[in-house]
């Protein structure tokens, strides 16, 4: 399986970042083979509108089946749902404790957005 980790880097040894459609970049973790796939996000960093939307879409493209991020917005949640996209809400410090607590099933799916569209 695909997860998707919003991170400030290009490798788990990164910081994760806590915003979901405007994160640096998205690394795709693959569960079963370990591999790590860096997903530039620059092109929605700066959106005046629409970076939750274009930010889910592209993982959902890239083929993720969970997200793992700070927070995520009401539109971003929207899309990952209607595509079957699990969301996970964490305050972990990189990709590793990520996804060791992903492993460990100590990261509770989120069952709405937990925040306002357009925040910083």
């Amino acid at each position: 399986m695909k997860v998707a980790l919003t991170s400030r880097g290009n490798n788990l040894d990164a910081a994760l970042d806590s915003r979901f459609g405007r994160a640096a970049n998205f690394l795709l973790w693959d569960s079963a083979s370990g591999a790590v796939e860096v997903l530039e996000n620059t092109q929605n960093l700066n959106l005046a509108q629409g970076a939750g939307i274009q930010s889910a879409m592209r993982v959902v493209e890239n083929g993720a089946k969970a997200v793992i991020t700070g927070h995520c917005g009401p539109k971003a949640f929207r899309v990952l749902q209607e595509a079957g996209v699990k969301v996970y809400l964490t305050q972990a410090k990189d990709g590793h404790e990520a996804i060791r607590l992903f492993k460990a099933g100590e990261l509770k799916e989120a069952a709405a957005a937990d925040v306002e569209g357009h925040w910083t």
